[in-house]
């Protein structure tokens, strides 16, 4: 049903583009071609942003690709940008392409979607914090039970939750999916003692532990909508703990549509890590479309009604207050995760894992 809609937003879009570009006239009107990560799919097909990218003389073509695929692509300037998720592979691509420019257009915290017995079962473990509308979880503490491989029936006094799964965070797999690849980076600074890793080389002592945290979960997806809609519809016994984006909870509690339910609960991991959508610009086209997303109002209230944080607080703060979802204005242990290679060589080193087919319980 959600890629239908999309697809019924493209064509409607495409005809209300042609009419305002109609109205241009020719040669007012720049055609832009970019390469996005998917998670930004839904907000290039609404009809609004492609009405209001009309208005700024732009029609915007996309295509849908990984940010860690976007990252290593050899035909990066066949395209005017590239928009991927995560600042490792967006300084990447900048170095690799040559671009002068980069623009940090949109980003979201990554965040936990969870449960309130199980929010409060970690909040009596003295691993998570209740601040009332959202919590927060000790990621050095929860790490710790990940290593031990803690079952949920095992921790001590708990009847909430008295499963016999392993207690880990489902994500989706690191070897494709940017949000994989942020809780790898926040995890491997967790690890290092609180500090971010400099080299592989640094990190090798580290392997089995971060790597464990995926095997131990098995075949993963690689789009993020997948284990968040797990969460939504299989429930607890399903998908107790689960890492997503902030703009994926947002954008779903606006919907009203009563799938974010009054026992389902989102978790800060302390320290946090934002993954920042970096658009890179490769000529002047790509970089009137960054101008345009930055300091449009209507693109940047656009942007925000897909969950997304950007520099109109203002609005981000009345839209979720509209939809009654009370978030952190400011998030202050916020890290920034690894160089790309550093990074890079932490995922295929766990590639090569799964290769062997080692470590899956």
């Amino acid at each position: 049903m959600r890629r239908t809609t999309i697809v019924f937003f493209v064509i409607v879009g495409v005809a209300v583009a042609i009419a305002l570009f109609a109205r241009l006239g020719p040669g007012k009107v720049t055609a832009v071609t970019g390469l996005i990560g998917s998670e930004k799919a839904p907000f290039f097909a609404d009809v609004r942003v492609q009405r209001a990218l009309a208005r700024q003389g732009l029609q915007v073509t996309v295509q849908r690709a990984g940010s860690r695929e976007i990252a290593t692509r050899a035909d990066l300037k066949s395209f005017d940008f590239a928009f991927p998720a995560g600042v490792p592979g967006a300084e990447k691509i900048r170095r690799e392409s040559g671009a002068s420019k980069a623009s940090n257009v949109f980003f979201t915290p990554m965040v936990i979607a969870s449960w309130k017995p199980i929010a409060d079962l970690l909040v009596q473990q003295g691993i998570a914090a209740n601040l009332g509308s959202y919590y927060t979880l000790d990621m050095a503490k929860f790490l710790e039970l990940m290593k031990a491989e803690a079952r949920w029936k095992d921790i001590p006094g708990n009847t909430a939750f008295t499963a016999n799964k392993s207690v880990l965070i489902t994500s989706t797999d690191v070897r494709t999916s940017n949000s994989a690849a942020m809780y790898l980076a926040l995890m491997s600074y967790v690890a290092n003692g609180n500090n971010i890793v400099q080299s592989l080389e640094a990190a090798r002592p580290m392997l089995p532990v971060l790597s464990g945290l995926f095997l131990r979960q098995g075949l993963r997806p690689t789009s993020t909508q997948e284990p968040f809609e797990d969460y939504l519809v299989q429930g607890m016994g399903h998908s107790p703990i689960v890492i997503i984006y902030e703009a994926q909870y947002v954008a779903q509690a606006a919907r009203g549509d009563g799938s974010i339910r009054p026992d389902m609960v989102l978790m800060y991991p302390t320290p946090t890590i934002f993954t920042k959508h970096v658009l890179v610009p490769f000529n002047e086209k790509g970089e009137k479309l960054a101008a345009a997303l930055e300091t449009d109002p209507e693109l940047q209230k656009l942007a925000v009604e897909y969950g997304f944080r950007n520099s109109n607080l203002t609005y981000f703060r009345e839209f979720t207050r509209k939809h009654n979802v009370t978030l952190p204005d400011n998030l202050v242990d916020v890290i920034e995760p690894p160089s790309y290679e550093v990074l890079e060589g932490l995922i295929q080193e766990i590639e090569k894992l799964y290769a062997q087919g080692g470590g899956v319980k």
